[in-house]
Order: C-alpha cells, then structure tokens, then sequence
C-alpha cells in the first residue's frame, strides 16, 4: 500500500466533507470551502477511525484504491495529499514570506495588486488572485517582506514562485526576491588586483 494513500485524514472540528456522485470531494472549513475532482476509480468516504494517541473514535476521510496498478498506486497518495491539503488549508489556511534584498527595492499592496521596485527602470505591478491576500511590511533598515496568505496551497505556491521568477536572487551579491529562511548559493567574484 501507499504509505500516503492508506493514512486517514483527520477532520478537525468545523470541518466538513462531501462526496458529490461524479467523486468532487468539497472541504467546508471555517476559512472557506475547496473542492477537487477525484479520478472515478479512486475511492474517497468519510468515517471515522481510533486515534493513536487518545484512543477516541475520530471522523476521517480514507481514501482507497481498486487495484495495484501503477496508475492507480500513483493517484492514491496524491489524491490523498490533495485532500489533506485542503482540510489543512480550510481549517488554519497557508502563508509563505518572501523578501526582497537589493538597494531601492520597495513593495507596496493596493487591493489585489503590489506594487514593487526591483531595479528595474518601471515599477513591477504583480495582480493577486482573489483567493490570495497579501501584504508587505519595511522595517528600518530591513528589506521588505510580502506576505501570502491563502487556503489553496497549490495557488499560493504558484504565486510565490510566479513573484520570484520577476527577480530571481544573483549569486554575486544575493540581489534578488528570495523564500525567508531560503539560503542562495553564494559564488566569490573575480579576484580583486589579481597579478
């Protein structure tokens, strides 16, 4: 079995979930609602099942598959995953930093678009998804940080790496947007005054 595949996923309180007949599974959360169309031979039901650490009978979503397949084994986890990551995203949501390192380099969020300097000779004008807030933040002496939030996970990252793309970090000076916490791979430069 799929070591994804075959976890339960664990409903935390307020979230629930439907099985429509064409296998559209929607999460309702206290965030928003999500739904994903689940190929028709994977098995997607809602029940409950004993948790491992306090012994109770909790309601879970398990997710099964028909066959070995290679095919069938391949959508198992990711429907799995999928499923996981919608539970998680209606109940607490995602959020992803990016910062902006580089002299000048300025962001600023007006409605669904941000507005950024990054060197260039024009402002960079980023439009947001509605699903997807954002806000960006300059402390004194810090490079600016803009923030995601959203429920999708896989909306947000494509955002996030979407922004990144606009001014992807140089190895040089490590100039560019960059994940925080994200380390860039820093190369010397030319040899100053070499004989």
């Amino acid at each position: 079995m799929s070591r994804i595949g075959k976890l339960p996923v664990n409903l935390p309180a307020g979230v629930t979930v439907e099985v429509a007949a064409d296998n559209t599974v929607s999460v309702k959360g206290p965030l928003g609602t999500l739904s994903q169309k689940v190929d028709s031979d994977i098995k997607v039901e809602v029940g409950t099942h004993t948790d491992v650490h306090t012994g109770k009978e909790v309601p879970a979503v398990l997710v099964t598959r028909p066959t070995n397949q290679p095919r069938h084994r391949s959508l198992h986890g990711l429907y799995r995953a999928l499923i996981n990551n919608m539970v998680v995203g209606v109940s607490k949501g995602y959020e992803i930093k990016q910062e902006l390192v580089g002299v000048g380099y300025k962001a600023e969020v007006k409605g669904q678009v941000l507005e950024m300097s990054l060197g260039y000779s024009h402002d960079t004008h980023f439009l947001l998804p509605k699903e997807v807030t954002a806000t960006a933040v300059t402390e004194k002496k810090g490079n600016p940080i803009v923030t995601f939030k959203s429920i999708d996970k896989q909306l947000i990252g494509q955002v996030a790496a979407k922004l990144r793309s606009l001014r992807k970090p140089e190895p040089y000076k490590g100039k560019g947007i960059k994940f925080v916490g994200e380390q860039i791979r820093r190369k010397a430069g030319k040899s100053a005054g070499a004989k």
